[in-house]
Parts: structure tokens; C-alpha cells; sequence
């Protein structure tokens, strides 16, 4: 059954492709190929609406001039059980969204636990709770002193996962949680030891295509039941349909221009 969630948002006032730190971003800031920051926030209303038709609540933090990617609240903390642990970013471009986001944070009653310095820790970005476990990407981004960060924060049992294709920087590209107990991912996202844990920890997951997983198809997001995914994940779609999940397709294809989509775009806060 569907759950309501309390989830953060930020419009992408600012949007834009001025670097790249990721195979998408390069691609986007190819001569001629311009941002639509009017387009992108559009769609990003469409989300936010989406959201609140299914009976979830949405709250915003203020964008910051100067900060392209802030519209990606996913990668500012996870939250869970009522406590945040908060951001290091990898990239120097990205790292004082650590600080707007905290601020929201803190204004809304609740304590941040910061990385460490030598820590690179990018939130919801790598870092997916599901079946009393956060599964903790890295390769790219995150690093593994972080993911026993979080563990002895929060108490929960992280399971650390490799990603190999640039393509898939983050765990939230390849992977998204179903429900409380279940996943989708594309296992070539993953090293061949990632892949093994995935089988034995989800033997009954969603296994996405490349094509499906390229379409931004598992940077979804799912209340339990209603799965908000880009529509272009056709195969993904079909396959979440048969499990009897209600597939709400949004279009961010602006956003995914610097390597972003619908989870990407929203923090979950757990209280």
C-alpha cells in the first residue's frame, strides 16, 4: 500500500549546465546545446504537482544564485528516523549547497551530523534505505569512510555497492527502493561482487534493462505502490504494471541534461 511522504524539493531557478562532472553534463555542455531553465522548471512543477495529487507533502528550500545544481535535493542528506546526516560534495562547484540545505535543516527543527573532512558523502545520491539497511553506493562519488559514518550515526546496517559505469555516477541512477522490502536495478551498474549482493539480498527485484536504466528510468521514486519514472523507460514501466505498482510517468528530460531526474530531485525526510 501507498504511504504518504514528506518530501523536499528545490525549484531550479538557477538551473544550468556551466561544468561537467558527469558523462551527461559533458554531452549538455556540447556547443549549440543550450539549457531551457523556463522548460525545466516547468517539468520540476509538474513533479511537485505529481507528488501532491498522490497525497504527499511538499516542501521547498530557496535556490541560491550561483548554484546550478541545488535543484538536485537528493544529494544534500539522508534522513531517517528524524535524524540528517549531511553532505560533503566531490566537486568544489557543488559544495555550498552543503550549507542551504543544512540551514533548512536546522530552521526545521532537526540536528545535521556532518561528514568528516576527509569523507565525500552525497546524500540520498548514494545512499538508499530499504529492508532496515542503507545500501551505499561508491566509485564515483561517496566514499566508503562515509558509509561507516552513517553507520554509526544512525545505527542501520550499510551495505556498501560499487558502481563501474560513469554513466551511473550515483546508487540512485541504478537503483531505486519499491517498497520497504524490494528494489529495481540494473546490474551492469554494478561490479560483479555488487551484483552478487543485490541477487542474494533481492532475489524477487526488478531487473532493468541498459536502455531503461539510460532513460533515467531508475532514478524513480515509489510511495509503496504509485512509482514516479520517466516515461521513456517503456521496458521498466511494463514490468512495473505486471508487479502491480501504478506507474506515474514525468518528464525532467531538461534536468537530465546535467545528469538528473525524478530522485534526484527529491529528498525524502524521514521523521
Amino acid at each position: 500500500m501507498p504511504r504518504p511522504r514528506r518530501y523536499l524539493c528545490c525549484e531550479p531557478r538557477y538551473f544550468d549546465v556551466r561544468y561537467a562532472i558527469n558523462p551527461w553534463m559533458t554531452e549538455a555542455a556540447r556547443p549549440g546545446a543550450e539549457v531551457d531553465t523556463d522548460l525545466a522548471i516547468a517539468q520540476w512543477r509538474t513533479l511537485v504537482q505529481a507528488y501532491r495529487d498522490h497525497g504527499h507533502t511538499v516542501e521547498t528550500v530557496e535556490p541560491v544564485p550561483g548554484l546550478p545544481d541545488m535543484v538536485f535535493a537528493a544529494n544534500a542528506a539522508l534522513t531517517l528516523d528524524g535524524r540528517v546526516f549531511g553532505s560533503r560534495f566531490l566537486a568544489p562547484e557543488r559544495r555550498p549547497e552543503s550549507a542551504a540545505y543544512t540551514s533548512w535543516f536546522k530552521a526545521a527543527g532537526f540536528d545535521v551530523q556532518e561528514p568528516e573532512p576527509e569523507s565525500v558523502c552525497e546524500g540520498e545520491g548514494d545512499l538508499v534505505p530499504v529492508r532496515g539497511l542503507v545500501l551505499a553506493g561508491t566509485g564515483f562519488r561517496t566514499t566508503p569512510e562515509a558509509h561507516r559514518e552513517v553507520q554509526e550515526f544512525l545505527g542501520v546496517p550499510t551495505v556498501g555497492l560499487r558502481l563501474v559505469d560513469p554513466y551511473f555516477y550515483h546508487l540512485d541512477t541504478a537503483l531505486f527502493a519499491l517498497d520497504d522490502e524490494n528494489v529495481a536495478y540494473y546490474p551492469g551498474a554494478f561490479s560483479p561482487g555488487s551484483r552478487e549482493v543485490l541477487r542474494r539480498l533481492f532475489p524477487d527485484a526488478i531487473v532493468a534493462t541498459r536502455d531503461d536504466a539510460m532513460a533515467f528510468g531508475l532514478n524513480s521514486v515509489s510511495d509503496g505502490r504509485h512509482v514516479f519514472v520517466a516515461p521513456d523507460a517503456t521496458g521498466l514501466i511494463r514490468q512495473l504494471e505486471r508487479r502491480g505498482y501504478r506507474p506515474v510517468p514525468v518528464d525532467l528530460s531538461e534536468l537530465r541534461r546535467a545528469g538528473g531526474g525524478i530522485k534526484c530531485c527529491t529528498q525524502e525526510v524521514r521523521s
